[in-house]
């Protein structure tokens, strides 16, 4: 499913309109990734939580020439599923 799927999804099971749907959906996305970004976490009971946790620097290698390079420490966004949604998939 890719994001117009999901905002036809939405639209037809809340009743609203695409244009409404897809505002939700931008407002949800925003909303995630400001809090993100200020180093927070949002949970959905019965979905998951999102947060961020950092990547420590190591080296690489690049797979063309076979140098070895320095990857540079970065913070990455966490997806941990809820016991309902594995439940669900289970």
């Amino acid at each position: 499913m890719n994001k117009t799927e999901l905002i036809e999804h939405i639209a037809k099971q809340a009743d609203i309109s695409k244009a409404a749907a897809s505002r939700a959906l931008e407002a949800m996305i925003g909303g995630v990734r400001t809090t993100l970004k200020k180093g927070g976490t949002v949970s959905l009971v019965g979905f998951g939580t999102f947060a961020v946790t950092k990547r420590a620097a190591r080296t690489g290698r690049n797979p063309r020439t076979g140098a070895t390079i320095k990857i540079k420490a970065a913070k990455v966004p966490k997806f941990r599923p809820g016991k309902a949604l594995k439940d669900a998939l289970n």
